[in-house]
């Protein structure tokens, strides 16, 4: 039996300190750019329900990428606990005009620095799945969004038709990891991204624990065959 994958706040926050410089090259290398439809299909999926007015917190934000998308519907709020990750994306929205204010503030997504009730809509990508204690995180998410407010999870997931899921799991498995390593120059962070994802909840279990927490109208969409799932729901 494998060991559980180490998701110590202290390891993580260190393996992606190591991959910031490289982080957002190797996520359009590594998904061929598809990263970038998938956050924009978040952002239409929660759009409707979102206002000029609407204040919007991205958790687990890395260097912004989601946030950047969301910034479109409403005034944004990226947090993570990963300054050097904060520093690439306040470098990266230097560089662009914003339909709305955007802020990246350091935090822990299992204790948020932010009053209770507060947001319109909570987004996290590729994040959920890092926490040390998934159900605590989504707990916090149910305690800043207020009544009526969206929360959207993007996340990867394993495909269920049976020969692309081979040939994905060949590649995310034995050659992901080859290239992330190439490029950033760390080894342990495109290991990690592997076991992690295996050892996360699938789709129908996150819905659960979703309305375990108490969140409603939980709605799950495969994304690129599978390999990744958004899951929205409302508090």
């Amino acid at each position: 039996m494998n060991s559980p994958v180490d998701k110590s706040p202290s390891r993580v926050r260190a393996m992606f300190a190591s991959i910031a410089h490289r982080y957002d090259l190797l996520n359009r290398l590594l998904s061929l750019s598809v990263d970038q439809k998938w956050r924009r299909f978040t952002r239409r999926k929660l759009e409707p329900s979102l206002t000029g007015s609407s204040l919007i917190l991205d958790i687990c934000t890395g260097t912004g990428d989601l946030a950047l998308e969301m910034v479109r519907c409403g005034t944004t709020l990226g947090c993570d606990f990963c300054r050097p990750m904060l520093e690439e994306g306040a470098a990266k929205i230097r560089r662009k005009q914003l339909s709305h204010p955007l802020w990246f503030i350091e935090g822990d997504a299992l204790r948020l620095p932010v009053r209770g009730e507060l947001f319109d809509a909570v987004t996290i990508a590729f994040g959920l799945r890092n926490l040390e204690k998934p159900q605590d995180g989504i707990s916090e998410m149910y305690r800043i969004l207020g009544e009526g407010g969206r929360l959207a999870i993007l996340e990867f997931s394993v495909p269920t038709l049976s020969v692309f899921s081979q040939i994905y799991l060949f590649y995310f498995t034995r050659i992901l990891p080859r290239i992330g390593a190439a490029i950033s120059g760390e080894e342990g962070p495109y290991s990690y991204l592997p076991s992690s994802v295996g050892e996360f909840s699938e789709p129908a279990e996150l819905a659960q624990l979703l309305r375990r927490a108490g969140f409603g109208s939980v709605e799950s969409y495969p994304l690129t065959g599978g390999i990744v799932t958004l899951t929205v729901a409302k508090k």
